[in-house]
């Protein structure tokens, strides 16, 4: 499969068959997102797969667990639902035979030095150049995405778990400077999915000549 046609099969992938993903193949998606491109080659990322289904568990329990504190509307039952909606969306993976953790720390930019003598610090820097860490970071996942899908697998990019961050990194190992970017749901797909609608090229390209 050429990555034209994994760009045009992939699928955001909820649900999924139980059968284990061989380590090998974990280990090459990982591979290939270390080849994305990234801010200064900085390099930012590192990845932790999670096999374990008491630990894909456990997860999920944090993850609703932290959902229901924060949004408890007592028994206001629109409020019910989308704690449910939220809740259910936030925690696809549970049913994944492999999540992957994507972590991230903080980079040195080449303009810090000089910062300080413009007024300006690095995370208001970093802000107005739209956060090129966090960009390097989307372009690796893309990459395990891609990948994945030319492989015979589905995925789903995840980061409502994120609301249960600080809970999530010590259960799964993640130390300082590094903290949780996003996870990935990775596994054969449950069943076909239909492509969704997307945009027509007429309305969201133009050419400046």
């Amino acid at each position: 499969m050429d990555v034209n046609e994994a760009i045009e099969r992939r699928r955001s992938v909820r649900q999924f068959r139980p059968d284990r993903i061989p380590l090998e193949d974990i280990k090459e998606l990982v591979r290939l997102a270390g080849l994305a491109p990234s801010i200064n080659n900085a390099q930012l990322w590192k990845f932790v797969a999670i096999l374990n289904q008491e630990v894909i568990d456990e997860m999920s329990n944090i993850v609703n667990r932290k959902i229901s504190g924060l949004l408890n509307n007592g028994a206001e039952k629109k409020g019910e639902k989308i704690k449910t909606t939220v809740a259910h969306f936030s925690t696809v993976f549970t049913d994944a035979p492999a999540v992957i953790a994507v972590q991230m720390k903080p980079y040195d930019a080449v303009v810090d030095p000089i910062l300080e003598s413009s007024g300006l610090s690095h995370d208001e820097m970093n802000k107005m150049r739209n956060y090129p860490d966090v960009q390097s970071i989307g372009a690796a996942i893309e990459n395990i995405m891609l990948a994945a899908t030319g492989m015979g697998y589905g995925c789903c990019w995840l980061t409502g778990l994120l609301v249960a961050r600080e809970e999530l990194e010590p259960l799964l190992g993640i130390k300082a400077p590094y903290r949780l970017a996003a996870c990935i749901a990775v596994g054969k797909p449950l069943e076909s999915l239909p492509a969704r609608e997307k945009l027509p090229l007429e309305s969201i390209f133009e050419v400046i000549e």
